[in-house]
């Protein structure tokens, strides 16, 4: 403590100063009563001399020692004859003689003369029993201001650590207070001692610049705080605020609440990055992210966030699948439009997932994920909504991306597929008709793997072509082993498979291999997969005719191109999508459009097929409209084969 250590050093020099000019007094005085002593000893002395009458040394000594305390005494006779001499022991110089020493007194022999009786005195004075007291005092008044001062210092060293100590805990308390809660009403600043009273005018002022300081530190900080939460590109809240927002209101929310969950997937970007540089790929992001927030913007609560460089994630909050659904079409018809402007093969695919509070965020991304999956194996810019998750939540939550793949391999390398079959009922006798080849799945323990959920993923994980090989090396073999030659069996194609010039050249060998069974076969491929690239698609149903084979155009009439294919492509055959069967007993719309296709595709020769006919009215209608064949759960389930 530096004002210790100084007051310390004050108290040291005066007590130093203190017994200083105490010791000198004392010399002083000291000095004074040894030659008042010496001065009044002489004339005693001097008188002795002058009235001794008998001459004898030894009367005249004892008469001296009787009066006087001698350090030495020699009494002679003028001619310096010895009569009398004493000498006290030699004793050793004391402080105090020292310090009269030091002070300029002289301790020397005094010679006295009586020429009148002829004797001569020399003597010197033993002050030892006078100035011992005064030593002693000379003591004390050397050690009394150090004691007084350390006694001083202790006292005032208690005092001031007293004050410190309640002035440090005094401003302990408003500085933890003002730390705890900056903008808390004025604390209470006479706490503190009146003896630090700048102490406190310095702290209110430090205090008033602090909440300043504070405020706009806050304030900045919390622009910081949005702007690395935004995206820089759509200025849409990023992936973190939304992780955020999502533990705060959905999985972590004491209400119950429910709502739909949405990925929209821009497929386009990489390709414009690539093709029209990164300007164009920004600007279609932005105009993806416009269209999104527009449809978004009529759902109460609906958050839209940029999850990544592609894809957008929305929340709509307490909306049910229906209102989803409706959700999803309105996007996809805003990503047809803008499709046409932009001259781009596809916008953006989505991905939709109901949730509950207290789900799990990266279940929910893995289910959305895998339902763009789903999506993106439709039309173009199509969606997918996942109502019950439960299915999913094991496909994607259980299975990540690597457990997928190991999934595959197993499946793959062990061939645990099993085989279905559901019939396409002919409408009349002279319609041609097969029974579509479905396919399960199955895991190490016998369970079936959500279909869907899995092609998906062996899309996503480019293992799609190699399960397309196994599903038609089991057909074949099947059909051989339970000699079922005579009848036709349709066989579903993954678009990659479609358009991949390896495939296609080991699926015309395997067909030559057995042309018996490939007359019997018919393969189904969705318009959309054809529609991406005409040129392949038109190879590959060539090369399918020649192997004696025949092809159905599935989901059709929901492409913009569709009447290319009866110029183009020449198919066998077309199965229209079901939206167009569902419920086409009432819808008139539907129905004008069912005929239209039906009487051109029979014009060129082509069969026309309906999937989804779910209803005895359903079927009625369709057959009405001269129907080639209807497939669905009214008409027949799907079998083991």
């Amino acid at each position: 403590m530096k004002i210790f250590k100084t007051l310390l050093i004050a108290q040291l020099l005066t007590a130093l100063i203190l017994a200083a000019i105490g010791v000198y007094a004392l010399v002083i005085y000291s000095q004074q009563l040894v030659e008042n002593r010496d001065r009044d000893a002489r004339n005693t002395i001097e008188q002795i001399l002058n009235h001794h009458l008998s001459g004898d040394a030894k009367v005249l000594s004892r008469q001296l020692d009787r009066s006087f305390a001698f350090q030495s005494l020699r009494i002679s006779q003028l001619d310096n004859t010895v009569l009398h001499e004493q000498n006290s022991a030699r004793m050793p110089t004391t402080a105090a003689m020292w310090a009269l020493q030091t002070a300029g007194s002289q301790f020397r022999p005094v010679q006295l003369r009586n020429e009148e009786h002829d004797i001569q005195l020399t003597y010197q004075l033993n002050h030892r029993r006078l100035l011992a007291p005064l030593q002693q005092l000379g003591f004390v008044l050397l050690i009394a201001p150090f004691v007084v001062g350390w006694l001083t210092v202790f006292v005032a060293k208690s005092s001031i650590n007293r004050n410190y100590r309640k002035t440090s805990s005094a401003v302990n308390q408003l500085i933890d207070g003002f730390i705890t809660d900056p903008q808390k009403n004025e604390p209470n600043w006479n706490t503190l001692p009146p003896e630090f009273a700048d102490i406190n005018i310095a702290l209110q002022k430090l205090a008033s610049y602090s909440k300043k300081q504070y405020s706009e530190m806050t304030t900045a900080a919390y622009q910081i705080a949005e702007e690395a939460y935004k995206d820089p590109v759509t200025e849409l809240p990023n992936r973190n605020r939304f992780v955020q927002y999502y533990e705060d209101h959905c999985k972590q929310s004491k209400d119950t609440d429910f709502g739909v969950f949405a990925i929209t997937r821009c497929t386009e970007l990489q390709g414009l990055n690539q093709t029209r540089g990164y300007q164009e790929g920004d600007q279609y992001i932005k105009d993806v992210a416009n269209i999104v927030r527009k449809v978004a913007d009529a759902y109460k609560d609906a958050r839209l966030f940029r999850l990544n460089s592609s894809d957008f994630g929305i929340l709509l909050p307490r909306i049910t699948p229906k209102e989803a659904e409706n959700f999803a079409l309105q996007l996809q018809s805003r990503f047809n439009e803008y499709q046409k402007n932009a001259e781009l093969d596809s916008i953006a695919y989505t991905g939709l997932v109901t949730y509950e509070s207290g789900k799990a965020l990266g279940e929910l991304l893995a289910v959305a994920d895998t339902s763009i999956s789903l999506a993106q194996t439709k039309q173009t810019n199509a969606w997918h909504l996942q109502k019950d998750s439960a299915g999913l939540e094991m496909a994607s939550s259980g299975y990540g991306n690597q457990n997928w793949r190991n999934v595959i391999e197993e499946v793959l390398s062990n061939n645990r597929i099993s085989l279905l079959t559901q019939l396409i009922q002919p409408s009349n006798r002279s319609a041609k008709a097969y029974s579509e080849i479905l396919v399960r799945f199955k895991t190490v323990e016998n369970q079936v793997l959500p279909t869907a959920s899995f092609l998906a993923m062996a899309e996503k994980l480019d293992k799609i072509i190699a399960v397309d090989r196994l599903i038609i090396e089991t057909a074949l073999t099947t059909i051989k082993n339970r000699n079922l030659q005579d009848q036709y069996f349709g066989l579903n194609l993954s678009p990659r498979c479609v358009h991949d010039d390896q495939f296609v050249i080991w699926l015309e060998r395997r067909l030559l291999k057995d042309a018996h069974i490939a007359s019997k076969l018919i393969f189904e491929v969705s318009e959309f997969g054809l529609q991406q690239n005409l040129k392949t698609s038109k190879r590959f149903i060539d090369m399918v005719h020649r192997a004696g084979a025949r092809i159905t155009v599935e989901k059709f009439g929901v492409g913009i191109t569709s009447f290319k294919f009866f110029r183009d492509l020449k198919p066998d055959f077309v199965k229209m999508d079901g939206s167009y069967t569902r419920h086409i007993d009432e819808d008139k719309n539907n129905q004008y459009f069912m005929r239209l296709m039906i009487d051109l595709a029979h014009r060129i020769g082509v069969g026309v097929f309906a999937e989804s006919v779910e209803t005895q009215e359903e079927k009625h209608m369709l057959e009405s409209l001269f129907i080639d064949g209807n497939q669905g759960y009214y008409v027949g389930k799907p079998a083991p084969m």
